[in-house]
């Protein structure tokens, strides 16, 4: 075999060797954001509103969860943390609610309460009446799907993901591509979030609701 022939066979022999290595390796992970695992708050903080739901971090089902009761009160976990919705625009949860709260007007500012409910918020900056947010309820008794301005300021929308008591006392898991729900809701194409909230609240038609959270974090899909 001629000198040139020989140097094209051996690129041809290393180039297929390069690629059996590459085909070889493992999958690079999926990138993933853990915000809350169940077993630690590190990194929330509570914002009270109305009077204090209590959070507890517990063990249920075999499940390390977070439980929330909340009687005629409003306070909320926030954690600050800044999500690129190119990378990880998918946001996933599970959820379980002991009941719901009747047939509140939750468009309403006296019905405006939720057994459990998840939000992304985008921040404004200086410019805070920009700020926005889309909540992600167990609402008591909206049709699942249904959206709609928060009863205090159309700088948030509601949207409802499960409804009333038929799935009471089970785990649900979710999976919301945030980007496409802000871009539902507010006709924006919004490529980051800036905080992420839990929250149970019975403050404004004075009622109880216990619920339970549990594996928030987002991913590439």
């Amino acid at each position: 075999m001629s000198h040139p022939a020989r140097a094209t066979a051996l690129k041809q022999h290393t180039a297929a060797a390069l690629l059996a290595w590459l085909i070889a390796l493992p999958a690079a992970a999926e990138p993933r954001i853990e915000l809350f695992d169940g077993a630690s708050l590190h990194g929330w903080e509570e914002k009270e509103f109305k009077g204090r739901t209590q959070y507890t971090l517990i063990e249920t089902d075999g499940v390390p969860a977070l439980k929330a009761h909340s009687r005629a009160s409003a306070s909320g976990l926030f954690r600050e943390i800044e999500i690129d919705l190119n990378k990880t625009p998918y946001l996933h949860w599970r959820w379980r609610v002991d009941n719901t709260l009747g047939t509140n007007d939750e468009s309403r500012k006296d019905g405006d309460d939720y057994p459990a409910r998840v939000y992304v918020v985008v921040s404004g900056g200086v410019f805070f009446w920009r700020t926005r947010a889309v909540n992600y309820v167990w609402s008591s008794n909206r049709p699942i799907g249904d959206s709609w301005p928060n009863a205090y300021t159309g700088n948030a929308k509601m949207l409802a993901l499960r409804s009333g008591d038929a799935e009471r006392g089970q785990w649900r898991e979710e999976r919301r591509n945030v980007r496409e729900d802000l871009r539902r809701l507010f006709g924006a194409d919004i490529e980051r979030i800036h905080a992420v909230a839990i929250m149970t609240d019975t403050d404004n038609g004075g009622g109880e609701a216990t619920a339970y959270y549990a594996g928030l974090y987002f991913s590439a899909q």
